[in-house]
Formats: C-alpha cells, structure tokens, sequence
C-alpha cells in the first residue's frame, strides 16, 4: 500500500500529461499522495486531434469482448465523473448527452451498418434501430438520400481540448506539479512509483510494443457564428466509406478520421476529399460550412487494440496506463480510477485482468 509521503521521492510520477496522465495526477494527489506530472507539451499529443467521443456501443467491433466491457465500464463512470471534475476545475469541457446516430447512405452502407448493429444487440448494448422517417425526425438536417439508422443514446460527447484545460486545473488545485519538460529515461525519475501514460512515446519508455496509428480530421465552423444544424453525433457509412459528425456547443463540427499505419502527421487533400464527400453525403448543409483546421494526430495502438494498464513484470514501481488507440477520451475515468487504486492498495482491480502488459511478455524490448 502506498501512502502519502513529506520527504524523499515523490509518490507518484505521470510521464504524459494528456487526459489519461492528468486524470491519473488528479486522482492520485486527491489521494493525498505528492504527485508529478512530466510533459514538454501538455495535451499536444493525440487528444489535441481527438473527437471525444464516448461511444461504448458504436465502438463495439467484432471479437474485441473485453475491449467493449472495458468501454461500457468506462462510460458509466462518465456522468459522475463528470460532475466531479466541473466542479474540482470550475470549468464546463464540452460534456453532452444527446446520444449518437449511426445512419446509412445507401442499401450496401446500411447492410454494413446492420451487421454490426446485430453483434452490438447481441451483446445486449443498448442501440435500437430507426426507419429513415425517425431518423429525420430527430435530426431533419440529413440528408433525404439516408436509408436508415439506428440510435444509440447512451453514446456521448466531450471535448477533449477543453477535457485536458479541466484536467490540468483539477490535477493542479489537487497539489500535483507539472514540469514541463521531456523524460528520456525512467531512471532520470525520483517517485516511489511511476506511470508511464505517455501514448505513442511509451514505447521508447517501455518496451512495450505500442505504435503510431495516424489519424486525419477536419474542424468545420457554422456560418455566421451560430451552432451547427444538428445536435446529435452522427456516425455513417456513406458509400463505403466511414465517417463521423460531431457537434460543438461553440458552432464546430468535427468530420473525422483516417486510420492509417504510419507515423507522418502531414494532412493530405486525398484524405480531406474523402472525409468532406462523406460528410456532405450524410448532412449536405456542410458544404457551406467554413473549414476552420486540417491537422492530424498518432494514435497509441497495440496488436490486439485494447490498452495496455497494470505494472510492467521486470520493472517495479513502473505502471503502464497507454495504447488507448481511438479509446482514450471515454477510458479516462476507468483508467485513471484502477490506476489509482492499483497505486494506492496495490491490488489490481479484476477489470485490468485482461489489460495488462504481461499479455505482450513476448513482444518486449528493453527501453
């Protein structure tokens, strides 16, 4: 058990100061325990370009069982939270709670969409189908082409720009420090323990075998400064390709993503085509929106997609919390409650079971 100490090391050190590494910060200092946080460039990482979605049902892919109960964990940590970090930082970050669409543009779109909608019922997520009528019904700003969709209320939004702002606050009022520079080597480090939640930069760290998913997105701006004609988030399939739609209070929209093997953050127009085509497919009012920011960002993905948390076998007092891939805005809470906890008692929650680095004992290089 680890508990607060005056003197010596710290207790804690965070390498990585992105949501997972601040909301681990401020769950460990409100602890009571002294805790340090170690990034060049707080929240520059991949939740700079990240869309926050918390989307425990439309992210449920086939075979990734763990993964999804994970997301489900998580997103029912979400509203409280929430609530308690308004109110440790003072600060709203974009929270909401309308639910999300998911549509598709043609016959073959909704055939896919369908497929994934019956594994997701399967597992008794919550996600309802919706005949194109009820779809305009609750967003009329579709585009009259839709063939059909389905709902899925508990998936939210956040923004995690505004998140790592939140974060920051709450961690810091909490009594952790940041320093804002870079750690090359664990052994630089004086804490009694240290949790490495440094994305893609974890590899180098660690060993672990976490690499750079690029992603590409687009931040579109309503005309005329008002909010965007749509309220929910609106993920689609629109001839084939994949794309989602996510409303910002302040009038944004977000048209997201690429996923693509390499570490380059260049935009590329290839990339803005095909992300605006579908995006204008499934709501056309876009096309008149302004294009406020192109920019792309690297996941940290792992060979199985899941995270990767818990201590690392041949390195005491290290702990993993990274290779969130496009998870890491709605695992936050989850990841950074466990952690703690695993911190603070020493014991690992059973959730972390499937999760943990030893699963990769084979892929390990000395970092």
């Amino acid at each position: 058990m680890l508990t607060a100490t005056r003197q010596g090391p710290v207790d804690v050190a965070v390498v990585g100061a992105g949501p997972v590494g601040l909301a681990v910060a401020w769950r460990c200092a409100a602890r009571g325990l002294r805790v340090v946080v170690h990034d060049p460039a707080p929240g520059s990482g991949a939740s700079y370009v990240a869309a926050g979605m918390l989307s425990p049902v439309a992210e449920a892919y086939f075979g990734e069982h763990e993964l999804t109960g994970l997301l489900a964990a998580s997103a029912a940590r979400w509203p409280g939270f929430a609530a308690e970090l308004a109110e440790a930082a003072g600060t709203g970050f974009g929270y909401r709670t309308e639910g999300t669409l998911v549509v598709g543009l043609t016959s073959d779109d909704l055939a896919e969409a369908r497929r994934l909608w019956s594994y997701q019922r399967g597992l008794g997520l919550p996600i309802t189908p919706l005949r194109p009528s009820e779809l305009r019904d609750r967003e009329p700003a579709l585009a009259p082409r839709v063939r059909g969709g389905a709902v899925a209320p508990g998936d939210h939004q956040v923004d995690p720009r505004r998140l790592v702002v939140a974060l920051r606050v709450a961690a810091e009022r909490a009594g952790a420090t940041l320093v804002a520079g870079p750690v090359r080597e664990l052994s630089e480090l004086d804490a009694r323990v240290t949790v490495v939640a440094a994305g893609c930069g974890a590899a180098a760290l660690t060993g672990l075998p976490v690499r750079p998913v690029k992603g590409q997105i687009l931040r579109l701006r309503a005309p005329g400064g008002g909010p965007p004609g749509f309220r929910h988030v609106i993920r689609g399939y629109a001839d084939g390709e994949s794309v989602y739609l996510v409303p910002r209070d302040g009038g944004e929209v977000v048209v997201g993503a690429t996923v693509e093997e390499r570490a380059d953050t260049r935009v590329t127009a290839g990339a803005a085509l095909r992300l605006l085509r579908a995006a204008v497919d499934l709501v056309p009012e876009l096309a008149e929106y302004d294009l406020a920011e192109a920019c792309a960002g690297l996941r940290p993905g792992t060979p199985d997609n899941a995270p990767i948390i818990g201590p690392l076998p041949d390195r005491p007092g290290v702990l993993a919390a990274t290779g969130h891939h496009r998870h890491g805005i709605v695992l936050t809470p989850v990841t950074a409650d466990l952690v703690a906890e695993l911190v603070v008692t020493g014991e690992a929650d059973p959730l972390l079971a499937p999760f943990t680095p030893e699963r990769f004992a084979g892929h390990r290089r000395h970092g």
